[in-house]
């Protein structure tokens, strides 16, 4: 059947469990990207919507619908895959009516391969046609057969389905979807399709209703997220998003990921600096610092345009942190080029990098470019590299012992909190802080409550603040209303027999039907 004919031929889903039996469990692990976070928010919006709840401790093992939203970026992506499917085919064969659905980059890269690998999947679904999932769970439960279905374009943009979101108090919002760019070793265009632009009232109406619901921090969105506009041909749209979520009363912290270097232009520059609620953090893919593999990665700037791009972020916000991601190993790499890189990166003092060794990605250009890098060659760029980004990361972080830094406080950034009597959180920049809080449980702030506090030690990825007689470094507490929305949402979570709060766009019941579709991550 195709996919016409199956979208045509779909209704509404029925509430998944019979009047006084208890409702179906789900539970969603999730691989990749932010795009894929927020993809998976949307995944638990709809299966609550369809009456589905989600399983105690997120627990895969006794959930009876497992989603797995999948990344394709990574060499290992689909060994990590298998090797999980693998692991709950015998669960599934000792729990009845057991439901394993597949999505992401990876579904939409090997469609029907993946119920060959695997017969035991029962749904398989793409980047484009998220909603459908709940009408395929119940259509494989009906006819008991696999169901694969995979969207060349996309349905409809994301954002207007159901969401659960992960924190109360911040919050990811798409701006677009797709990219238009050739980049020689990503998949993801061809996966997530080209660039779909929301309008700015949409996306302006979003943030208003989350911060209405007690969100304060939000990130902007998209696989090339400063090219946004280029779909209604506005190159300042983006700049102008910025500074129109400057004027939202409530909102105390905008962040956008990932940008590309291209489209990175002075007016987006002059509204970060003078938008008070925009951090002073900027993530910008670097890739390589070598002209010539930069060329042959086909990225659209060279060397000296991005160490451009960083010295004007800088002279505009001179407290800024900015980040990177480096590739090491790229086919025809040289010792010079290499040398390149790190040069850039000793010029661009990098608050921190993600830096990856060059795995081919089947159906990318770069996977038959000739001169591969020997393994053990990229293995001792890759420890150098990492030996001087994070000498570089320590050496900016010692700079701000003894500053006095604004901390919002999170949920799950601190593994070590409970034993070292710290909460921990992320201050302006984005930098991890952990707050010694002291011992006294009633006086510590809640995730999304903010503070100051004096940085008393700093290492490569964190920064301390500690008191000297041990108690509280806490400065200046405040009680906000992202604070009260973790709390109401704890309250709500913790109560007999309660459901899960939904802090998305508003939506009622089953989601419409979709109209016929018609034939036609994040890597800068």
């Amino acid at each position: 059947m195709s996919v016409d004919s199956q979208l045509t031929s779909l209704q509404p889903v029925p509430r998944t469990e019979p009047a006084g039996t208890e409702p179906r469990t789900y539970a969603i692990r999730t691989h990749g990207c932010q795009m894929n976070v927020h993809d998976s928010e949307r995944l638990a919006g709809l299966l609550e919507d369809a009456g589905y709840r989600r399983a105690a401790d997120d627990d895969s093992t006794n959930a009876d619908v497992v989603v797995f939203n999948t990344c394709a970026v990574r060499k290992n992506a689909d060994n990590r895959l298998y090797g999980n499917l693998g692991q709950l085919l015998p669960i599934k064969k000792a729990h009845p009516g057991m439901q394993i659905a597949v999505g992401g980059c990876l579904a939409q890269k090997d469609r029907g391969k993946i119920t060959e690998k695997a017969p035991w999947v029962d749904v398989v679904f793409g980047t484009h046609n998220i909603g459908q999932l709940p009408r395929l769970l119940e259509r494989a439960r009906i006819e008991q057969e696999a169901q694969v279905e995979i969207a060349e374009s996309l349905e409809r943009f994301p954002s207007t389905l159901p969401t659960r979101r992960d924190s109360a108090y911040a919050a990811w919002v798409s701006i677009s979807v797709g990219c238009n760019n050739t980049c020689t070793f990503c998949i993801v265009p061809a996966l997530r399709g080209k660039e779909t632009d929301r309008r700015p009232g949409d996306i302006l109406a979003e943030i208003k209703m989350l911060v209405d619901q007690g969100v304060q921090e939000i990130t902007l969105l998209g696989q090339n997220v400063n090219a946004y506009g280029v779909e209604f041909r506005d190159r300042g749209a983006f700049a102008k998003l910025l500074r129109a979520c400057g004027d939202i009363d409530g909102l105390e912290r905008v962040r956008f990921t990932s940008p590309h270097p291209k489209d990175f232009t002075a007016d987006v520059i002059a509204a970060m600096a003078e938008t008070p609620n925009v951090m002073p953090q900027l993530h910008m893919p670097l890739q390589s610092g070598s002209d010539s593999i930069l060329k042959s990665m086909r990225r659209s700037y060279r060397s000296e345009r991005y160490l451009k791009i960083i010295s004007d972020v800088r002279e505009a916000m001179p407290t800024a942190a900015i980040t990177t991601d480096i590739i090491v190993g790229f086919p025809g790499e040289t010792e010079q080029d290499f040398q390149d890189t790190m040069e850039v990166v000793r010029r661009s003092r990098f608050a921190g990098a993600f830096t990856f060794q060059y795995s081919i990605r089947p159906g990318t250009p770069a996977a038959t470019m000739p001169d591969r890098v020997p393994a053990e060659v990229v293995q001792d760029r890759y420890e150098r590299l990492v030996e001087l980004v994070n000498e570089i990361s320590w050496q900016e972080n010692r700079k701000l012992e003894g500053e006095r830094v604004e901390v919002m406080f999170a949920d799950g950034e601190g593994r070590k909190d409970a034993a070292t009597h710290r909460m921990s959180g992320r201050a302006r920049d984005n930098r991890l802080v952990h707050v010694a809080v002291g011992e006294d449980v009633d006086l510590r702030p809640r995730p999304g409550d903010i503070a100051e506090a004096v940085i008393t030690h700093a290492a490569p990825h964190h920064l301390n603040a500690d008191a000297p007689d041990g108690g509280s470094a806490l400065l200046n507490p405040r009680r906000t209303r992202g604070g009260d929305a973790w709390q109401a949402r704890r309250d709500a979570d913790n109560a007999p027999a309660a459901t899960a709060v939904t802090l998305g766009m508003p939506r009622i019941g089953v989601p419409d039907p979709l109209p016929v579709l018609q034939n036609s991550c994040q890597v800068h």
